[in-house]
């Protein structure tokens, strides 16, 4: 990939800009988006900040601005990444149902995969090779958060209220699972027959991934909003 071998800090921080007004938001969220979609098909070797600056529509200029150099606009793709796959692991509490709240773990997930797809697969890039700038994250913050999350499950377990399930590989199993519709688009498509994974096709897959992986920790999914005997309906653009 080429990316530059620098140890990330542990906290893996967004940019201080990032706190500043709306339209200083506005202007980085668009930045973003343009950076998800270049890095996704070029990669970081072959990004360049001249076409990022075109596809978001500001001078390169006002990119330097925000970001100064093509590594820090990288890591700001990863850190937002994370942090919204992160922010949907709240509802998995003690307090909760296990089948509430990994239903909507999943929808949730499955969700990011249908509005971000680029930024998924910027981040599998970076993890097949070998997750150079995010090293310590996975190492530190997400191992945390992941050994919290795969207590609340445990204690799901010891009450009797799931199937006894190995908690950690219930994550790579779900992570894997509703990543492959956008990393893997191309061959779902293929698959399907389509051209792209309309709404329909979204709302299809995520009954399916509910039925299967809440039964498969003794669960029984509820409140499915389409069957799966109807698969081939209308499609719509998601």
């Amino acid at each position: 990939m080429g990316a530059p071998a620098t140890a990330p800090p542990p906290c893996f921080p967004l940019p201080r800009e990032a706190a500043g007004g709306r339209i200083r938001q506005e202007n980085e969220a668009l930045i973003l988006h343009a950076a998800e979609h270049v890095f996704a098909r070029a990669g970081f070797a072959g990004a360049t900040m001249n076409e990022i600056a075109t596809r978001a529509g500001v001078p390169k200029s006002n990119l330097h601005y925000y970001f100064r150099t093509k590594q820090a606009l990288y890591r700001a793709v990863l850190a937002h990444t994370l942090a919204l796959w992160l922010s949907e692991t709240d509802i998995i509490d003690a307090g909760q149902s296990p089948q509430v709240a990994l239903e909507q773990y999943i929808r949730a997930k499955m969700r990011l995969s249908a509005s971000h797809p680029d930024a998924s697969r910027v981040f599998a890039n970076e993890l097949l090779h070998g997750a150079p700038e995010i090293c310590d994250v996975l190492n530190g913050a997400l191992r945390a958060l992941v050994a919290r999350k795969a207590g609340v499950i445990r204690e799901w377990i010891a009450r009797g209220e799931m199937a006894s399930v190995d908690p950690q590989h219930l994550f790579f199993t779900i992570w894997a699972a509703t990543q492959t519709y956008a990393d893997f688009e191309s061959q779902v498509c293929a698959v399907l027959g389509v051209s792209h994974l309309g709404q329909r096709d979204y709302e299809q897959a995520t009954d399916h991934l509910v039925r299967l992986l809440l039964r498969g920790c003794g669960l029984e999914p509820a409140g499915l909003a389409t069957e799966l005997s109807s698969t081939r309906g209308e499609r719509h653009e998601v």
